[in-house]
């Protein structure tokens, strides 16, 4: 049996524990100085702000330009399943669930009214 053969193993090995490494680091970091951060400081603000940019990107991405299946709804279906989300957020006291579910029943809904 080769040394190829024999490793197969290896590449996952990395994944797993260049992700971690990735990630965990950070969120030790942030346990460790959360408690000296106040609520309303400005760095928390600018976290805030970046993760909501990044959120919006990833939304709009997905909207005009999506991928795999998402790709063969029509772009005005994409945008009305997120206006009705965005409305059904704020019709229900900014509760995430209902924002959600609500543009997921207008994509499904007009993804099988237009039968695709």
């Amino acid at each position: 049996m080769s040394a190829a053969a024999e490793a197969w193993w290896w590449p996952y090995v990395m994944i797993i524990v260049a992700g971690w490494l990735a990630t965990d680091i950070w969120r030790w970091i942030g346990v460790m100085v959360s408690g000296r951060l106040r609520e309303d400081s400005e760095i928390l603000g600018w976290v805030k702000a970046v993760a909501t940019a990044l959120v919006a990107g990833v939304i709009a991405r997905l909207i005009l330009f999506p991928s795999g299946a998402l790709a063969e709804a029509p772009m005005w279906l994409r945008v009305a399943a997120a206006l009705a989300g965005f409305v059904a957020f704020l019709g229900a006291g900014q509760r995430l669930i209902f924002g959600v579910v609500s543009a997921e029943v207008v994509l499904i809904g007009g993804w099988l009214a237009l039968g695709l």
